[in-house]
């Protein structure tokens, strides 16, 4: 559900015919991409004639980004790309596959569909080479194996989807003007930033502006810490577990997490406007106050989709900037990373889908993107000194950091938890129930 938030306007897109020199967006030779892997995947790939379809989310402004991308893919194959997608794209690739009728390639930002999909027999497998492939070439390889690993119709697992273009959750956004007049330093661990907490708050400021108002999805913003803080206490094979329901709601473990996330949202003198504005205060109005005089917070955790609610004429990198939401230095749990993304997968194998797949294995087609907006890889030959701007850069460096990716649990949940119970319960936790109690209820919730 909250993947919905970083889509682009509704609109059916169409992309179609061959890519010639003057339709590529970078001419090739030039500038700091990767040209060799494009000249030898174009050298490897013959395939004039050839068309596919491949149905993806992207509409509006990141239709044409990824239309940019396909050009290439179009010019080193032969292969014209008809590409397209749909408001309800959720719904219109489930009635694709089932009417015998889908697209070469689909590419949706939720896994559990995907899942579906394949278990239902949907999907072609992508084979051990790619799993190899992604094992060796993304940061923290085993983490988008097992993202893109599902259980065949057979009941076997496979790796059916290929992570493309990440969304990072874990990060901490600030005023740099105002840490400095402070003379307050970026925390280095989990024990820093609450140190940081407790400063601020002696100091006689406000440490957090929080907010999890969104109108029917009001209390989103809180999965989002309570997953941060359960990658910060334990180890990924809890957090997997907690997600498939292999441990319940109300494990200690998970109790533990959403009392880790109190700690900052229930102290009323540890953010703005007290505990009792939390649920509240709407999530897009919330980071406004760190760019009060005097500042209303000093801090925000949010996604990277965050400044597009900052006020207008702000500057990343000047008046606002953020930090990796740190680990803790004691629990030896590495640098964990949660976020969300795009996995792209083949519902009508053929030649032309299987080179599309080979092609997301170069690094010209993240860098492409990369280079203009919107888009983060964890691809480790992919530059970085092609990202469009020093935002874009340093969360990509952020992913390729991490040691442990996890996608946002909520949204692998059943959605009557992941997009219900579990929203309404994080309102009632910061509204004075006790994080037992809460989790409680959501066990109770959880289909049986």
């Amino acid at each position: 559900m909250k993947a919905k938030y970083l889509a682009g306007a509704a609109a059916l897109a169409l992309f179609a015919g061959a890519a010639s020199a003057q339709d590529l967006k970078f001419p090739v030779g030039e500038g700091a991409f990767n040209w060799d892997s494009y000249k030898a995947f174009d050298e490897a790939t013959n395939l004039d004639g050839q068309s596919i379809t491949i149905f993806g989310p992207w509409r509006g402004e990141d239709q044409v980004l990824v239309e940019s991308v396909l050009a290439y893919f179009t010019a080193a194959s032969g292969v014209t790309v008809n590409y397209s997608s749909s408001e309800n794209y959720e719904q219109q690739i489930v009635i694709d596959t089932q009417a015998g009728s889908p697209p070469d390639i689909a590419v949706l930002p939720q896994p559990g569909l995907i899942a579906d999909l394949a278990s239902k027999g949907f999907i072609t497998p992508l084979g051990a080479e790619t799993e190899t492939w992604l094992k060796d070439n993304y940061a923290a390889g085993e983490s988008w194996v097992s993202l893109g690993t599902y259980a065949g119709k057979d009941g076997a697992p496979a790796l059916y989807a290929f992570p493309y273009k990440i969304d990072v959750k874990s990060l901490v956004w600030y005023s740099p003007d105002n840490f400095a007049d402070a003379g307050y330093a970026v925390p280095e661990s989990m024990e820093d930033l609450k140190a940081l907490t407790e400063q601020i708050i002696a100091d006689g400021g406000t440490p957090w502006c929080i907010g999890l108002g969104s109108g029917g999805a009001t209390g989103w913003p809180a999965t989002d810490w309570v997953e941060d803080m359960m990658l910060r206490t334990q180890p990924a094979s809890v957090y997997d577990q907690w997600v498939k329901h292999e441990i319940p709601f109300n494990d200690p473990a998970v109790i533990g997490a959403i009392d880790e996330f109190g700690a900052f949202a229930k102290n009323d003198k540890a953010v703005a406007g007290g505990a009792g504005a939390v649920a509240s205060t709407d999530f897009r109005d919330s980071p406004k106050g760190l760019f009060t005089s005097p500042p209303q917070c000093y801090m925000h955790h949010q996604a990277s989709f965050i400044p597009s609610f900052f006020p207008e004429g702000t500057e990343l990198g000047t008046d606002a900037d953020f930090f990796y939401m740190p680990a803790y230095a004691g629990k030896d749990l590495g640098k964990p990373v949660l976020g969300a993304g795009t996995l792209a997968f083949i519902t009508k194998d053929g030649e032309g889908a299987r080179a599309f797949i080979e092609f997301l294995k170069t690094p010209i087609a993240h860098e492409i993107w990369m280079a203009q907006a919107g888009f983060l890889t964890p691809f480790k030959s992919a530059n970085v000194e092609t990202y469009g701007s020093a935002a874009l850069k340093k969360q990509g460096e952020i992913l390729l950091n991490a040691t442990t990716f996890r996608f946002d649990a909520s949204d692998l949940m059943p959605g009557a938890v992941g997009a219900g119970t579990f929203w309404t319960g994080m309102v009632d936790y910061v509204g004075g129930k006790s994080a037992q109690e809460v989790a409680d209820a959501i066990e109770a919730s959880w289909p049986k």
